[in-house]
């Protein structure tokens, strides 16, 4: 089995050697990998006893300590308003021990940074807030399609049609009275003991739970009745339940749209042991286990083919309706399906390291990261209502002294004022937005770690690109010696001591000799000893600093120059193709609005342009060592916010210093992942315009709904003051707002083109 173990405290990458040759010597581990870059410890051991002995031994090196995942997600169901999530998580952000807390209505799930004591206490607040229930095992029911809210609404118009009609016909005043009030009661039972809990809640200090929308609408109600508005005063509630049924609606389609990517999740995996065929799940599957996957099964795992050839249907992941052919050797991807006839693979990595499991929890844990217009609204609707409430208790009270002390007439525009002034537009509309965003991102292929990079990518200006593994295929395989055959097996027996992605080309070559001491130098080469010889494999530049002469390869292929004893003896042309998709990607980039496109290699300049030529690339920089990257970062940041994508170690600083990190999932390492806020996951460079498409869109929708429902709902309140609408119709423009707020945000579940 193979575990990931999150650390920190480990100070250098020699500490990391040590470590890792500590736990290599441990009986039972099968592999070890220490890296510093990310502070994870990789181990393959064979039982559960020598993956503690694994741990102890982390734990007692030097100062590095263990990192437990600190961030518990609670999913949860009958958290049935946004004023409520935002009301729980006010509450669970009071807890001693809680960093950090979100509760995300639209998902039902909360998010938590606290420690071991202070989620217990959590789990017990969330529990026992009105009738919110954590689900176990992560299975949620399927509901009785709002049946009782139905039986509420219909219940409410039986009563309330026969009593129009004689309020209309005239002369059954008690009739019609009373015909209204149980109208009123059957749809407003719930409002009522809504506001009778939140009373409760505020005689125990919290004042703020008695200002939501189930009060204002209850005083709207029984204010109507109070001054003989009876129509009104029914109408009132029948019509915001009537809304409040129909936002359910709209929120639980955006859910269920969601919910459809755990369809990529497969529940089972056949392993093979010979001959032998085993179900298993996924979670089961260790590194390098052998499995079958019959034709129309979902790849349960990132797993490498072992058959001759395959067919995957890769919608799923990419959104795109097409097969891609994978031939023996190739990566698939977790979440595609089998098109073809059976085959099989070999497992590349755990199912939670898979990319079915990071869009899984990249898209569930989004909600965590919310965006600026998001965290205003919050604040916003905290201070808002109980300022519009001063403010209708003073229309009903003020105007009146100055007119005959005409209480009813400013009372009922009151009310119309308290009514329309309702947040529900805003607090629901937002926040669903950019979920249906991140959810439509992810149906591209795309992984957005939070809204609030959704928010930042929709304002980016200038697109950087590292050369190889993105613009490029990264599949390096060797395509001429300038020298003797010796020249090929030096460079193969020092690169194959090295991770660099270079080093792939010489996978295949054979060696007689065994290098020892290796020395990677950033962003240069690498040096070794062979046969009691010095060897320099790596750049014209790393040949010439050690004082070599060497000759200049004039080749649009990369050149790796070799150096045995200070003489140079040779080089080695290195091919990498340009990916197919790379050139109308960047031009799709272009025409999504990126202003300039830039790509920063370390080759020297005069390659790196006679390589990228072909694409649509304002501006290509040679020659850049890691820390020259960051600085070129740096001077295009100065054109505006900077997206930089990356797929490698080397990428990691740079991606940090971008204002949007974009990493490739499938070939990219860890350490660019980590670095990243999106994630590419097939490595389709024709995903990323679509991202920023998807991200514009996504902030327009925001801005068209916070923009339109403030100037209709101050419009009403203003018309409302001078009396020229009517209770039910200020209702009406209440709910209505809110819907046509969630119609329109639910435009981001169209498929992005």
């Amino acid at each position: 089995m193979q575990k990931i173990i999150k650390i920190r405290n480990l100070d250098c990458a020699a500490c990391a050697a040590e470590l890792q040759e500590e736990l290599e010597k441990i009986v039972g581990v099968r592999d070890a990998s220490v890296d510093f870059v990310t502070q994870r410890v990789s181990v393959t051991c064979d039982t559960e006893d020598t993956f503690e002995k694994c741990k102890y031994a982390i734990s007692h090196f030097e100062e590095v300590e263990i990192v437990e995942d600190d961030r518990r997600i609670i999913k949860i169901r009958n958290l049935d308003c946004a004023a409520c999530a935002a009301e729980l998580q006010e509450e669970l952000e009071k807890i001693v021990g809680v960093s950090e807390a979100a509760v995300d209505f639209v998902t039902q799930r909360v998010s938590l940074v606290c420690t071991t004591d202070a989620f217990a206490k959590c789990k017990y607040a969330i529990s026992h807030f009105e009738e919110v229930e954590i689900i176990d095992g992560g299975e949620i029911e399927k509901r009785n399609l709002h049946m009782k809210e139905i039986m509420s609404i219909a219940l409410s118009v039986i009563f309330f049609v026969p009593a129009l009609v004689l309020e209309l016909v005239g002369g059954y005043e008690w009739w019609s009275f009373g015909l209204f009030l149980c109208s009123f009661a059957a749809t407003g039972w719930s409002v009522v003991y809504s506001v009778g809990k939140n009373m409760l809640k505020t005689f125990k200090g919290n004042f703020s739970a008695l200002l939501d929308e189930n009060t204002l609408m209850l005083i709207a109600a029984v204010g109507a009745f109070a001054i003989r508005q009876n129509m009104e005063g029914a109408a009132v509630m029948l019509l915001y339940q009537i809304g409040e049924f129909l936002q359910a609606l709209a929120v639980g389609s955006s859910r269920s749209a969601i919910t459809r990517l755990m369809e990529l999740k497969s529940e089972s995996a056949i392993r093979l042991n010979g001959e032998m065929q085993s179900e298993v799940s996924p979670d089961e599957l260790a590194v390098d286990d052998v499995i079958f996957i019959r034709k129309g099964d979902k790849v349960p795992v990132d797993c490498v083919l072992l058959s001759e050839s395959a067919q995957l249907d890769t919608k799923s992941l990419t959104g795109e309706a097409y097969l891609r052919e994978v031939s023996a050797g190739e990566e698939m991807l977790s979440g595609c399906v089998n098109a073809g006839a059976a085959i099989k693979a070999r497992v590349l990595r755990l199912a939670s390291e898979s990319a079915v499991s990071k869009i899984l929890d990249l898209v569930e844990n989004s909600a965590a990261k919310k965006s600026k217009p998001e965290k205003f609204i919050t604040r916003f609707a905290r201070w808002y209502t109980p300022v519009v409430v001063l403010l209708a208790l003073a229309v009903a009270v003020i105007p009146p002294l100055f007119e005959n002390y005409n209480f009813s007439v400013w009372i009922a525009r009151a009310l119309n004022f308290l009514v329309i002034s309702c947040p529900c537009a805003l607090i629901i509309s937002v926040p669903l937005t950019y979920f249906s965003g991140v959810g439509s991102l992810a149906r591209c292929g795309v992984l957005v770690k939070g809204a609030v990079y959704l928010d930042t990518l929709s304002k980016i200006k200038v697109a950087a690109f590292d050369k190889t593994g993105t613009l490029t295929e990264g599949k390096f395989s060797v395509a001429k010696i300038n020298g003797e055959q010796r020249v090929l097996e030096l460079a193969a027996t020092l690169e194959k001591s090295s991770s660099h992605p270079l080093a792939q080309a010489f996978a295949g070559v054979p060696t007689n000799s065994v290098s020892v001491r290796v020395n990677e130098i950033e962003g240069r080469g690498l040096e070794g000893e062979i046969d009691g010889k010095v060897v320099l494999v790596g750049s014209l530049r790393l040949l010439k600093e050690r004082g070599i002469i060497v000759e200049e390869v004039e080749t649009s292929a990369l050149v790796i120059y070799v150096a045995e004893d200070g003489k140079a003896i040779g080089s080695i042309e290195i091919e990498d193709k340009i990916k197919a998709d790379a050139a109308d990607a960047l031009a799709s980039l272009k025409r999504a609005g990126v202003a300039k496109i830039a790509a920063l290699s370390g080759d020297t300049e005069a390659r790196a342009k006679e390589a990228l030529g072909t694409l649509p690339i304002d501006e290509i920089y040679g020659g850049l060592l890691p820390d020259e990257k960051i600085a070129k970062a740096r001077e295009l940041k100065r054109e505006g916010l900077l997206l930089y994508v990356g797929d490698g170690i080397n990428d990691t600083p740079v991606l940090a210093e971008s204002d949007i990190a974009v990493s490739m999932g499938a070939l990219g390492s860890a350490a660019a992942i980590e670095a990243s806020d999106l994630v590419l996951a097939t490595d389709n460079l024709s995903a990323l315009p679509k991202a920023v498409k998807g991200a514009r869109k996504t902030r327009k929708i925001v801005t068209q709904n916070i923009v339109f429902s403030i100037a209709v709902k101050v419009a009403l309140m203003a018309v409302s003051l001078f009396g020229w609408i009517p209770l039910w119709a200020a209702v009406l423009g209440d709910v209505g707002v809110m819907l046509l707020a969630v119609l329109n945000s639910m435009r981001m579940r169209a498929k992005i083109k």
